[in-house]
């Protein structure tokens, strides 16, 4: 029998007018892999908060056991003394100090009253090769990729030495390779008799290193599934709460004549004036065509798009628009042309949070809802539900503030705000990232209706599977140049790997 390290019996908690959690009931045992799969709302990440102390104990009702112990949390250090560590999507960290600094954040004390920083840097080094990740301990974190920010946030956890850590998203940044480096990482935890509980929309992972699957949907457990048990039509419908035959609904569209055309277009690299990151890219992509952009991180795909876009300066390059050159110096002469673009990070620079649903909606319209200077209020309310009900926004009415909804509708709000502009083509950088398997099927069903419409579509996706089943022709960028190119119907994940390593002959 299983030694049961974490039980939550009985768990329910309420916002303002909604139910988040209703009677959950979960268990995680000694040195397994547990994942919890739902879509956005489900209340996965409501049900971490509450284990992590981020919701104290006197905000919902039910019990938590830690090794048979009932616990009580205040707030996140008493769930850390207790043996858990949480691992966020958004570091949490510190990217100005150093390695270590961040390893021990909070605990420099156990070094001694005037702090022996040898010691801590000694104690970094041997959390750091627990993950497997060679880098010195006063580099400074900023310098450093994404992945190896992931990975010193779970060397950080370790050096707390818990029971149980949560994993939210954890490979949301990093590449096919680096995700396959944490995951054999994870494996190695498990064997030395660590619990990882992991939150993840990408479900190849779910079903390739998962011990235990548990559904969840409108803050309830569904189900829960052993590895022999696993099935992945039956889980993606329990998560939906409806049969899904198909991921990727993409249909024949008649492709027609060439809308943008983008000729030897070169950006210099943000931190080496003497290189380029991308360098003499030509492409072009017709009216009715989803044109894939394939490569690994650090290929040049976003600084492509963003330097199209006007956000970054090119270095040289032309664009064509339905055959005319245009000159695109910054967004909005770039929207005046018919450019939308759909950024990597949507709570960066894809919306405003504090900000209405409305208004987020029409920010890059607003020449068309003003008068005199003036917004007029009725011409906006108008102008906005259109898409509000056109992409099926899930949110009580359009006065909400976007940073309260679910990645997948703040992502529908941001394709709302672009498509109001009413763009020629459409450029979605990473459109699904952080997103449900049941939004990702209304996404796409969305691009299927664009491109109907005439629309010509770009899109940038990490995810095979994605870039492969929605595209009509893929781009394969290596390095900052094309790599080749490959027709949709006959595109496979190793040939798109093939060309985006450099190892296509």
């Amino acid at each position: 029998m299983a030694e049961t390290v974490l039980k939550m019996e009985h768990i329910t908690k309420a916002f303002p007018g909604v139910k988040a959690l209703n009677d959950v009931c979960l268990e995680a045992y000694k040195g397994e892999i547990l994942s919890i799969v739902g879509e956005n709302g489900a209340g996965k990440s409501t049900l971490m908060k509450i284990l992590s102390g981020s919701y104290a104990c006197d905000s919902y009702q039910g019990e938590i056991e830690i090794n048979g112990k009932k616990v009580q949390f205040k707030n996140t250090k008493q769930s850390e003394e207790a043996g858990i560590a949480m691992i966020y999507q958004e570091l949490n960290m510190h990217l100005d100090l150093n390695v270590a600094e961040n390893l021990f954040l909070g605990r420099w004390g156990q070094f001694g009253k005037n702090i022996q920083w040898n010691k801590l840097h000694k104690a970094a080094e041997s959390y750091l090769e627990m993950v497997q990740l060679d880098v010195d301990t006063t580099e400074i974190l900023r310098n450093l990729s994404a992945s190896k920010q992931q990975l010193i946030s779970i060397a950080r956890a370790l050096s707390s030495d818990p029971k149980l850590l949560i994993l939210d998203e954890p490979t949301a940044s990093l590449t096919e390779t680096e995700s396959k480096r944490l995951f054999k990482i994870m494996l190695q935890l498990k064997e030395k008799g660590y619990t990882c509980v992991l939150i993840s929309h990408k479900l190849d992972e779910v079903f390739a290193y998962s011990d235990r699957i548990v559904v969840m949907r409108d803050g309830c457990v569904i189900n829960s599934h052993e590895r022999s048990e696993f099935d992945q039509g039956l889980i993606i419908s329990e998560m939906v709460g409806r049969k899904m035959d198909n991921l990727y609904p993409k249909e024949e569209v008649p492709i027609k004549d060439e809308i943008m055309r983008v000729e030897n277009f070169s950006v210099p690299h943000p931190q080496n004036a003497r290189k380029k990151i991308v360098e003499d890219v030509s492409f072009r992509v017709r009216q009715g065509e989803i044109l894939g952009i394939g490569g690994l991180v650090g290929a040049g795909r976003s600084e492509l798009v963003n330097a199209i876009f006007g956000i970054i300066e090119k270095q040289s390059g032309n664009i064509y628009m339905e055959g005319q050159e245009v000159n695109i110096r910054n967004p909005e002469e770039a929207i005046k042309k018919g450019i939308a673009l759909v950024t990597e990070d949507r709570k960066v620079d894809g919306f405003i949070g504090g900000m209405s649903i409305e208004q987020n909606i029409t920010l890059a319209s607003l020449k068309a809802i003003t008068e005199y200077g003036m917004i007029k209020a009725q011409k906006e309310k108008k102008a906005a539900l259109r898409y509000f009900e056109e992409l099926k926004v899930k949110a009580p009415d359009m006065d909400v503030h976007v940073n309260t909804l679910s990645g997948g509708n703040q992502q529908k709000v941001v394709l709302s705000k672009w498509l109001m502009t009413n763009p020629k083509v459409l450029i979605l950088d990473e459109p699904t990232r952080g997103i449900d398997v049941g939004t990702k099927y209304e996404i796409y069903k969305i691009m299927v209706n664009l491109a109907k419409q005439g629309m010509a579509i770009i899109m940038i996706s990490s995810e095979l599977p994605e870039l492969i089943s929605m595209s009509d022709r893929i781009v394969v960028l290596s390095g900052g140049k094309v790599a080749g190119e490959i027709p949709g119907k006959e595109a496979t994940q190793e040939k798109v790997m093939e060309l985006a390593t450099g190892m296509a002959v």
